[in-house]
C-alpha cells in the first residue's frame, strides 16, 4: 500500500496556494499548469521507482526457548540490494501483548550494505509464541511516497518457566544452592543411611560407625561416612484448576507454582533421586514418570512449559486414583494447591488413598489479598464486612490443615514467595530423617 509522504503533501499544498493566485490575477494560469505538470510527473517517477525497488533481506535472531518473565533480545539483521540509499521503519510482529522496547526502528540502508538492530520482549506467558512476520515502510527515492510491506519471516518460541536461576547454581553445592532459593536446612555430614566413604575416626563418632576391618588393617580408627539415601523418587502432582488463575504481582500462582516446582526439583535431582510430574486439570491429566540427572530436567520443562490453569474444577480423588495407577513404586508425593473448606472431604479421600502408598505432602498457597483483607479493616461497615469474610475463609482453610494433620498427612500453608523455599526445606528434612 502506497501513501503520500509529508513532503508530497506540501508540495500540493504549494500548489494548491498557486491555483489561488492564479484565479485572482496574481500570477499567470500557464505557471500553476506548468507547476502541475512538473509535480506529477516528479510523483509518477518517485512512485514508479519505489514500487519496482526490491525489498531489503531480512533475517530474524532469536532464541527458541526463553524463560518467562525475563527480558529476551530479538535481534533484526537486514540487506539492502539497491544502488541507492533508502530510509526504512521496522515494525516487527511479534507475540502480541508483550511488553516491548526499541520498536519501530528508523534505520538509513546504506546501498549493498548490512544492519542489525536488536529490541527487547519480555515474555508474560509460558507456552509456544509466534512471531508471524514483519512489517516495513519504505521511502521514496525523492521522499515524496512511503510503503508498508509484509515480509513472512516466522519464528517460534518456547516460553518456559523461569529456568534462569537454575543455570546459575551449576558449579554449587546442594547447600548453597538451596540456600540462594531461600531454603535454611543445611545437610550434616555423618547422617543417613548409604555408605559414601571410609575416613580417619574423629573425636564424637559413634561406636557403631567405626569399621573394625579397616581399622585393623591401617592400625587406627576408621569410621563410615554415610549420606542421604539416593535414587528415591520425588512425584510433583500440580493443581491445574481455576484456584490457581489467582494473581500475587505479575504472575499467576500457577506460574509460581512451577517456578517453584522446577527448583525443588533441581536440588532432587542433584541428590540422587527422581522427580515426576501429574498435572491435574478436571479429569485430564499430564504424566511424566520420575527422571533424574540434567535429561530429566530437560523432560520436565519440556512437559510442563505449556501447562496452563484452567477454569475447570480440580477433582482430587480423580488425580489420587490416576497417580496410584502410574507410581507403583513408593514416592513423596507433593499436591500443591489452594485448600479451601469445601475442600475438606474429598481432599480427606484423596490424600487417604494416596497415603497407602507413598508419603503425603500438600502444600497449600496462600492469597496476599485475603491476607491482607484480614488484618487490614478499618472503621468503615463495608471494610469490617470485608475483614470479617477473610478470616471466616482463613479459618476454614485452617480446620482442613488441622484435620490432614491428624490423618498424619504433612502440610505446608505458605504464599507464593516462601513456596521454593519451604518445598525445599521440607524435602531436605524428610531425607535427613529417612522418611521417604
Amino acid at each position: 500500500m502506497m501513501r503520500p509522504g509529508p513532503l508530497l503533501l506540501w508540495l500540493l499544498l504549494g500548489w494548491t496556494l498557486v491555483g489561488v493566485l492564479a484565479s485572482i490575477g496574481i500570477i499567470p494560469l500557464a505557471a500553476w499548469l506548468a507547476y502541475g505538470a512538473a509535480l506529477a510527473c516528479v510523483m509518477l517517477i518517485d512512485a514508479w521507482r519505489l514500487q519496482r525497488a526490491p525489498s531489503p533481506a531480512l533475517q530474524r535472531e532469536v532464541a527458541p526457548v526463553v524463560p518467562l518473565g525475563l527480558d529476551m533480545f530479538v535481534r533484526l539483521r537486514m540487506q539492502s540490494a539497491e544502488k541507492s540509499p533508502r530510509t526504512v521503519e521496522v515494525h516487527d510482529l511479534h507475540p502480541g501483548g508483550w511488553p516491548m522496547r526499541g520498536l519501530p526502528h528508523r534505520l538509513q540502508l546504506a546501498p549493498e550494505t548490512d544492519y542489525a538492530f536488536e529490541y527487547a520482549l519480555t515474555p508474560d506467558e509460558r507456552g509456544p509464541a509466534l512471531f508471524v512476520g514483519c512489517h516495513l515502510r519504505l521511502h521514496s527515492a525523492w521522499r515524496l511516497w512511503r510503503q508498508r510491506r509484509a515480509l513472512d519471516v516466522v519464528n517460534t518460541v518456547r516460553v518456559y518457566p523461569n529456568f534462569a536461576p537454575l543455570a546459575k547454581m551449576a558449579g554449587l553445592t546442594v547447600e548453597l544452592a538451596s540456600h540462594t532459593f531461600g531454603a535454611r536446612l543445611q545437610r550434616r555430614r555423618g547422617e543417613g543411611t548409604e555408605f559414601q566413604e571410609l575416613r580417619d575416626y574423629r573425636v564424637g563418632d559413634s561406636m557403631r560407625k567405626i569399621d573394625w576391618k579397616a581399622t585393623a588393617r591401617m592400625g587406627h580408627f576408621i569410621s563410615r561416612e554415610y549420606r542421604e539415601e539416593r535414587n528415591q523418587q520425588i512425584v510433583l502432582l500440580v493443581d491445574c484448576g481455576r484456584r490457581m488463575l489467582a494473581k500475587d504481582g505479575a504472575i499467576s500462582h500457577f506460574d509460581h507454582v512451577l517456578n517453584a516446582s522446577l527448583s525443588l526439583a533441581y536440588i532432587a535431582m542433584r541428590e540422587g533421586d527422581a522427580v515426576g510430574l501429574l498435572a491435574c486439570t478436571g479429569r485430564t491429566q499430564r504424566w511424566l514418570p520420575p527422571q533424574r540427572d540434567s535429561g530429566g530436567m530437560d523432560l520436565l520443562l519440556g512437559t510442563g512449559y505449556d501447562l496452563q490453569a484452567t477454569s475447570a474444577p480440580t477433582d482430587y480423588l480423580a488425580a489420587a486414583r490416576a497417580l496410584q495407577e502410574r507410581q507403583r513404586r513408593r514416592a513423596l508425593v507433593i499436591l500443591i494447591t489452594n485448600v479451601r473448606d469445601e475442600d475438606d472431604s474429598e481432599l480427606a479421600l484423596a490424600v487417604t488413598l494416596l497415603a497407602q502408598r507413598h508419603l503425603v505432602l500438600v502444600a497449600s498457597l496462600r492469597e496476599q489479598a485475603v491476607e491482607q483483607a484480614a488484618h487490614h479493616a478499618s472503621e468503615s461497615l463495608e471494610s469490617a464486612i470485608r475483614s470479617a469474610s477473610a478470616m471466616h475463609y482463613l479459618a476454614g482453610r485452617e480446620r482442613v490443615h488441622d484435620d490432614l494433620n491428624r490423618r498424619g498427612v504433612m502440610t505446608l500453608d505458605v504464599e507464593c514467595a516462601e513456596l521454593s523455599s519451604a518445598l525445599i526445606e521440607r524435602y531436605l528434612r524428610l531425607k535427613r530423617e529417612s522418611r521417604l
